[in-house]
């Protein structure tokens, strides 16, 4: 609790501190940074209009010539457009043609396509819509000539020219190489992630860094809030993140220069400063720490033996004494503890005794509920048999059941060999075969060293019953019981089969818990077997039902290993 308070104090101050500096120069850094975004895309405008201004000396000098000239045609007009076209890399082309589409002259010179549907054209089209005023096209192909396909930015405006004396008005052309304007914009650097990008008046993207993506509609620029605006900034979360838009237009011709800076970038000082503010913070923390366990090395230590000695008791272990030190509070809570301790050990050997005589208690019961159920079956079918004047059958089933009660009272013993129980229930197969008129077959097999373990008594005969009236007695063909012994992986096995109608899953998974049973029947006997077996030798042991319908049933008893020299008077095993 010294340590805690400590800490607590500390972190408290240390954080107020904190908060208060990181305030104060994260508007800062905020502001600054704003600023710096604003001078940036100033200064690519300021570029962009210059190189604009310069293009646009060049047309205007190339209109100049075009509508001075009194011929167009002739090596003097060549020679000056040619001479104008070669004083800057980033043009392309230069062309005149009449307001139906037809060529009249171009620098240099080379053929049309016949296929560039030259009057369709945007730039063409709104030359001739804005007619005398200069219009600048969004970047696009150049297909009106047959040269190499460039990506260029076409100025055009309707002009005068004189054609064999006549005067007429025609669309001139200046193609420039877009390379430049790509150029200018890739050099400004706003972030790792950030970018610009140039949209013209109508929303027409003129540059974008990844200008591909956003033709293939993989990538998604929100325009809208953009066109809204002729400079400023705004915050934009269209993308699922913060981003600071700015917004400058280039003059004359329209474009927007715009941007895109990411807000978890541009926040320098405020990472700086979370960083510095979690590094005092584990400093402090360190020193206080430190601090606190020299203090309460000697108060906690005594109570941390009482704790370790409290964990052993949680494992387990009750034989576990505290020794009695430390200051007086500590030395009397380790003199209750050891008491409780001691009280415990008592209350469990107590529990362990009440447990043992309610489990033989529950035993005697149980056994006691099989006895007189199979007395009942059995003296039922001799009343039957007598009834219907089966002398011959009834001498012997009485004979069968004479020597079945022989081997069930086994002088008091609870325990008697595999052979004994095998004969049991051969006695009892030989009374229900006379009683259903031999409506089934039997076998009966085991491995000589498995006649010699010990079983507990009475355990086949109910499966056996079970087979017969569960499985065989409503069958229309002959049935068949097999009741097979062996030892495997240290264990004795029982089975007892028959290929009777067998059980639905939901029965033969429920019937010894009693939460299934099936059409006739309570399942006691089935049951109680399962549970004596259980009480006698613990959970792995006991019965196991493997059933399909129409193909019969198996039930596997297991049990340990016990030779015949170990038997009591009805106690444990």
């Amino acid at each position: 609790m010294i340590t805690l308070s400590f800490m607590f104090i500390t972190i408290i101050t240390v954080l107020l501190v904190s908060v208060m500096l990181y305030n104060k120069f994260s508007k800062s850094s905020e502001e600054n940074t704003y600023l710096n975004i604003g001078q940036i895309i100033d200064q690519v405008n300021l570029n962009l209009e210059f190189y604009i201004s310069g293009m646009k000396d060049i047309f205007e000098l190339v209109e100049e010539r075009v509508g001075n000239a009194q011929t167009l045609t002739g090596e003097q007009m060549e020679s000056q457009l040619g001479t104008i076209l070669n004083t800057r890399e980033d043009l392309v082309s230069i062309a005149l043609f009449t307001k139906g589409g037809e060529l009249v002259l171009n620098t240099p010179n080379t053929s049309m396509r016949s296929n560039s549907r030259l009057t369709r054209q945007g730039w063409f089209e709104s030359a001739q819509e804005h007619s005398g005023l200069l219009q600048f096209s969004p970047p696009h192909i150049q297909n009106v000539f047959k040269s190499p396909y460039r990506w260029v930015v076409t100025m055009s405006k309707e002009i005068s020219y004189v054609d064999q004396g006549v005067k007429k008005k025609g669309i001139l052309a200046v193609d420039i190489n877009f390379r430049t304007i790509d150029e200018l914009s890739k050099r400004v650097s706003l972030g790792k992630k950030g970018y610009v990008y140039i949209i013209d008046g109508l929303g027409n993207m003129v540059y974008h860094p990844q200008q591909q993506l956003i033709y293939a509609g993989l990538k998604y620029e929100n325009l809208e809030p953009v066109l809204n605006y002729s400079f400023g900034s705004y915050t934009d979360n269209s993308t699922g993140e913060e981003r600071i838009i700015t917004i400058k237009t280039v003059q004359p011709t329209g474009w927007k220069v715009v941007g895109v800076t990411y807000a978890d970038e541009i926040m320098t000082t405020r990472k700086d400063i979370n960083a510095f503010m979690l590094w005092f913070l584990f400093v402090m923390l360190g020193i206080v720490l430190i601090v606190s366990v020299l203090v309460s090395y000697r108060i906690a230590k005594p109570l941390r033996n009482l704790e370790r000695s409290v964990k052993k008791v949680e494992d387990g272990d009750f034989g576990t004494i505290i020794d009695v030190s430390g200051a007086y509070e500590v030395e009397q809570l380790s003199k209750r503890f050891n008491l409780m301790i001691r009280r415990i050990r008592e209350l469990m050997d107590q529990i362990i005794l009440e447990q043992e005589a309610k489990r033989k208690g529950e035993l005697e019961v149980l056994q006691a509920q099989i006895n007189p159920h199979f007395l009942y079956n059995t003296l039922n079918s001799v009343t039957r048999m007598a009834e219907m004047g089966r002398k011959e059958e009834v001498v012997t089933t009485i004979t069968s059941l004479s020597k079945f009660f022989r081997i069930s009272l086994s002088k008091g013993n609870n325990i008697i060999s595999v052979h004994d129980e095998l004969e049991h229930v051969r006695n009892y197969l030989i009374i229900q075969k006379i009683r259903f008129k031999n409506k089934f077959q039997y076998e009966i097999e085991a491995q000589d060293e498995a006649l010699n373990c010990m079983t507990l008594k009475l355990i086949l005969q109910p499966l056996v019953e079970n087979a017969i009236h569960h499985g065989i007695e409503m069958m229309v063909d002959e049935g068949f019981i097999g009741i097979y012994s062996w030892i495997e992986d240290e264990s004795l096995f029982i089975r007892v089969t028959d290929n009777g109608v067998g059980m639905p899953e939901e029965v033969h998974k429920g019937i010894l818990s009693g939460r299934a049973r099936q059409d006739s029947g309570s399942g006691v006997g089935v049951r109680n077997v399962h549970e004596r077996i259980s009480l006698y030798y613990g959970a792995p042991y006991g019965l196991t039902f493997e059933s399909e319908l129409e193909e019969g049933t198996s039930v596997t008893v297991r049990l340990p290993i016990t030779k015949s020299d170990i038997r009591d008077n009805g106690g444990q095993p």
